[in-house]
């Protein structure tokens, strides 16, 4: 068996399962003992790494890793005497059984699963942790992300994510949090971090800030799964969970020509919009339709009809970029931030020509050193046949651009220029 599969089947593994086996496992030991919990899920999952490496995959890889973290909970419930006081009596009955751990079977059933990682995801989002805190701690936890990649979702040094978990799980331990899920409107504060944590993990799928990697579909597939789960419980079946789904399934509907045979970015542009996944599209509005049910609108219902307007287009020439720049406009309204006023510019210069568009730029705040803010203008420059000034932009973001796969977009926008 080549290194290289084993390598990518565990970490695909631990993208899918991880969040699961601990909020399994964290539903056992408590909240304030994750740590507990994180060590046998990452042992679980070295001990994958060694073992199929000399004997190669199990037939069942994932029913493989659940039996191993169920009997590496045994061996540390029998170590630790505080555990086996609190299941003495489960213990003593069982100890005697060859087959010890059959009592553990009922933790690891999908529906249980479920269960734990809903509790798991609004544990972590209790008002007592810091807002920054909880979604750091979900995206390393649930979702599998590592230090390095959240800080890059968040544009933080890395130390200072760090900081956060660590904040996070001595309030968890202070405080004695529980797993228990609020009802009612308790759970509306706690249900707007869990899906921004949801839309963080999709975003970081969908454009990865690591160079090693565009595009990672199991992070967009886990963002969709966690999703669908909120959108199953009665407590969080809401307009806005099913906004989000909507959003998260229009883009997903794109991934597969987002890049080339070569591993390089498409633009939006140059996609063939005949590859795009229609069932996903009809899932995406499936879901937008249930969005409609309540009297509010979301950051989300707007984005997903942006998504929505570019789904249906025909071609790129053809997107109803009016509309697009309308859900901007009210998108600015309901969360604004630089990174909106520049897709708004960018709207309004294919609904109203490359000048209105420079305009437009031109006047956002705060956006002079990000390299999309200059790409943006160098191509609005180019539009207008004003190469000169589109060469100066493109170069500017040539400097500011971190990721490889866009420093190739870039430099192909500059050769296109200059060469007319």
């Amino acid at each position: 068996m080549a290194e290289q599969p084993v390598h990518h089947t565990v970490e695909h593994l631990f993208r899918h399962e991880s969040g699961k086996m601990l909020a399994v496992l964290t539903k056992l030991f408590g909240l304030s003992q994750v740590e507990i919990a994180e060590d046998i899920v990452q042992e679980t999952l070295i001990a994958a790494l060694e073992s199929w490496k000399l004997k190669g995959l199990p037939d069942d890889p994932r029913a493989w890793l659940y039996r191993a973290a169920k009997n590496r909970t045994i061996d540390y419930l029998r170590r630790e005497r505080n555990f086996r006081l609190r299941i003495a009596p489960v213990i003593r009955q069982e100890e005697s059984d060859p087959e010890a751990s059959h009592w553990l079977d009922a933790y690891f059933l999908d529906t249980e699963i479920e269960d734990a990682q809903l509790r798991m995801l609004f544990a972590t989002c209790h008002p007592a942790i810091p807002l920054e805190s909880q979604l750091a701690l979900m995206l390393r936890t649930l979702c599998g992300l590592s230090t390095e990649e959240i800080a890059a979702a968040f544009l933080l040094p890395t130390d200072s994510i760090g900081k956060r978990l660590y904040r996070a799980k001595e309030k968890i331990r202070q405080e004695k949090l529980s797993l228990e899920v609020p009802s009612g409107v308790e759970i509306l504060p706690r249900l707007d971090a869990v899906l921004h944590a949801i839309y963080l993990l999709f975003n970081e799928g969908y454009k990865s800030a690591s160079n090693d990697t565009v595009v990672r579909h199991e992070l967009c597939a886990e963002a969709i799964r966690l999703g669908a789960l909120l959108a199953r419980h009665p407590l969080s079946n809401l307009p806005k969970t099913h906004a989000l789904l909507a959003l998260l399934c229009f883009h997903s509907a794109r991934l597969d020509t987002r890049l080339n045979a070569e591993g390089e970015i498409v633009l939006l542009e140059y996609q063939d919009r005949s590859r795009w996944n229609r069932q996903l599209i009809a899932l995406a509005y499936e879901h937008f339709k249930q969005s409609s049910q309540g009297e509010t609108i979301s950051a989300y219902h707007l984005e997903a009809a942006i998504a929505s307007y570019h789904a249906v287009a025909p071609s790129f020439a053809q997107t109803n970029w009016q509309a697009i720049y309308y859900c901007y406009n009210l998108l600015m309204k309901v969360q604004p931030s630089p990174i909106v006023e520049l897709n708004r510019a960018i709207a309004m210069g294919y609904a109203d020509g490359p000048k209105a568009g420079i305009e437009a730029l031109s006047k956002i705040e705060g956006m002079v050193k990000h390299y999309l803010w200059h790409t943006a203008l160098g191509d609005f420059y180019h539009k207008a046949g004003n190469r000169t000034d589109a060469l100066a932009a493109y170069q500017q973001a040539l400097q500011m651009v971190t990721l490889q796969a866009e420093y190739k977009v870039i430099q192909g926008k500059i050769e296109g220029c200059e060469g007319g």
